[in-house]
């Protein structure tokens, strides 16, 4: 026995009973709905942005909002994500659902969308590692022309094998002029067995002989394998099946290689004219980079390490200066350096090096703006560990009247109370003024309230938290969360070089955040972009004048609200622009 409707019920169902949605009790219903998200969305981090936007900034967003959904439903659809999948089949990549950085990153640049993020005015970028910042078609191109580098490695039987040029150790450095020639070939002649071909370990041998000896295409083809050693591949960042602690081995394994040859006077000041070069054609005008350098680098035309680093900070000095000069530089704030310490290390190691820093500081004081520790959290050591190496820098800093406040990394794991997780906790304690990644912050409600009591700044770096493993996808990050809950965050981009963006700006970023999210918006991604200024370290403050001027914002009198009128003026041309260039195919009337 059935119960279906007749078509003579339906009909009556129809004329008087089912309710249309202009009915007083449907329309009731729309009213406390639209209550109830319009009062969720008053505790949004960038409520009070969107407020006072201005009319042409409301056309502006409502333009950028119709060309996002435009492009999802034309180019970001199932038949586009099929093709990849089957594209990365043939190439024997298994891919995991969700996780497309790599795979659209050719598609993405080329969409309306990525054309005005790109123009975007940005602020600052508070987030990144120096030696994963500029692309290394280029950084490869200046080190294999300059003269004088080698390469060696301490393989037995040398690079000989494609496992081993795939694993083993390579160090490229300048070494002048060498004093035994050896034979180029010999470090690509190794056997299985790691004998044979007459290379002797830790051999340095003339980098562009070796580079023409290349067994697999020579020069072309040595670029193409130096470069896979600097980066994490396509495969890299798909196969899932390694898990996290397999892709931050060879993540760090990265910085062995691109550190030994960046370390190096001419290299480095090519390294850096191009990095502010990039930052600036991407719309950032502030920079504040992390850097764990060991006493490693050299002058022009010596192989000597220096015994401090201020020949490497008179030229961070010299180069910022001569950039600022030109009409290129004349938008750019500037750059300061975060000192970070490799949080692996045992104590006497971590003490030299904050030793290290407050004696840079104290010879350059306006280009230290803080202090850092870094590498992988789950692997080591915790926030609570390092207490005593963390007051006795900050007695020390007190004894010799220097101000370096914490930046610090916290969060970056998967973990839920565990002690990776609970650094969170710790960073909050130490009087951290930003805190790296927070990825599991949105977690803990009570260390929410403390983090916007404190106005504590979160540098969130999606793109980097799905390569490393935290999140299959920009639509999985927890970002949004933290947003909806009133956190102040900035977008940053971590270590774009190595994690294949091949530019040293933030477009890739920002675009996956709002091309991702549908609450953000381009009202949301301003948001982000305007608070990367409110929390740069633009100079020496205590913890009280630093409070004071992320709480004033631009309605203080200080450095830091200076720079947030500029933004502002720039975000305001910025919008004139895409009315200009999309108002009309695209309606300009306010959001």
């Amino acid at each position: 026995m059935t119960n279906q409707i007749t078509d003579e019920e339906w009909a009556d169902i129809l004329a008087h009973e089912l309710p249309t949605q202009n009915d007083p009790i449907l329309q009731k219903y729309h009213a406390a709905r639209a209550a109830l998200i319009a009062e969720e969305q008053k505790q949004r981090s960038d409520h009070v942005f969107r407020q006072s936007l201005s009319p042409l900034a409301r056309r502006a967003c409502s333009i950028v909002s119709r060309i996002r959904l435009e492009e999802q439903k034309a180019i970001w659809t199932p038949d586009l994500e099929e093709q990849l999948a089957r594209k990365e089949e043939n190439n024997g990549i298994i891919i995991h659902p969700g996780m497309m950085f790599t795979l659209a990153k050719e598609t993405m640049e080329a969409t309306k969308l990525w054309r005005i993020v790109r123009k975007m005015p940005k602020g600052a970028l508070l987030h990144s590692h120096c030696d994963a910042m500029v692309d290394f078609d280029f950084l490869l191109g200046v080190v294999l022309e300059t003269e004088g580098m080698g390469i060696a490695t301490p393989e037995r039987g040398g690079l000989g094998t494609e496992e081993r040029r795939r694993e083993a150790e390579v160090v490229v450095k300048f070494v002048g002029e060498l004093e035994r020639k050896v034979d180029a070939k010999s470090i690509w002649a190794g056997d299985e067995e790691g004998g044979g071909g007459g290379y002797e370990p830790g051999t340095f041998i003339n980098l562009v002989e070796a580079a023409d000896a290349f067994p697999d295409g020579g020069r072309k083809g040595f670029l193409q394998w130096l470069k896979s050693r600097c980066i994490l591949s396509q495969t890299d960042a798909i196969e899932q099946r390694h898990g996290s602690a397999e892709i931050w081995r060879k993540f760090i394994r990265c910085f062995g290689v691109i550190g030994s040859m960046l370390h190096y006077e001419p290299i480095w000041r090519r390294f850096l004219r191009r990095l502010l070069q990039q930052l600036v054609e991407d719309g950032v005008y502030w920079v504040e980079v992390r850097f764990a350098w060991q006493l490693d680098y050299c002058r022009e035309g010596c192989t000597t390490p220096e015994p401090d680093y201020t020949a490497m900070f008179n030229v961070i000095e010299e180069e910022v200066a001569a950039f600022k000069a030109t009409p290129e530089g004349s938008s750019f704030w500037g750059l300061r350096m975060i000192w970070t310490t490799v949080r692996a290390f045992g104590p006497r190691t971590i003490i030299q090096s904050m030793n290290d820093c407050i004696a840079t500081k104290i010879n350059f004081p306006h280009l230290i703006a803080g202090y850092d520790l870094v590498g992988p959290e789950d692997a080591g050591r915790h926030l609570t560990d390092l207490l005593p190496e963390l007051f006795w820098f900050r007695k020390q800093c007190a004894a010799e009247g220097v101000e370096i406040p914490f930046f610090l990394h916290a969060g970056e794991t998967l973990g839920d109370g565990d002690a990776v997780d609970h650094n969170l906790f710790d960073a909050l304690l130490l009087g951290a003024r930003r805190i790296g990644h927070g990825f599991s912050l949105y977690k803990h409600p009570q260390l929410i309230k403390a983090v916007k009591d404190k106005r504590v700044l979160i540098e969130s770096c999606p793109i980097s938290n799905e390569v490393l493993r935290l999140t299959g996808s920009i639509m999985q990050h927890p970002l949004p969360a933290l947003l909806a809950r009133g956190v102040p965050c900035a977008l940053c981009n971590d270590d774009p070089a190595i994690l294949g963006q091949d530019m040293a700006g933030m477009t890739h970023d920002f675009w996956q955040a709002l091309q991702g999210w549908e609450n953000l918006g381009l009202a949301g991604l301003g948001s982000l972009a305007e608070n990367s200024v409110r929390w740069a370290a633009f100079e020496d403050q205590t913890a009280d004048e630093w409070a004071r001027d992320v709480r004033e914002a631009s309605m203080g009198s200080g450095t830091k609200a200076e720079r947030l009128k500029q933004w502002a003026v720039e975000w305001e041309k910025f919008c004139v622009w895409v009315v200009d260039e999309y108002g009309d195919e695209y309606g300009g009337d306010e959001a």
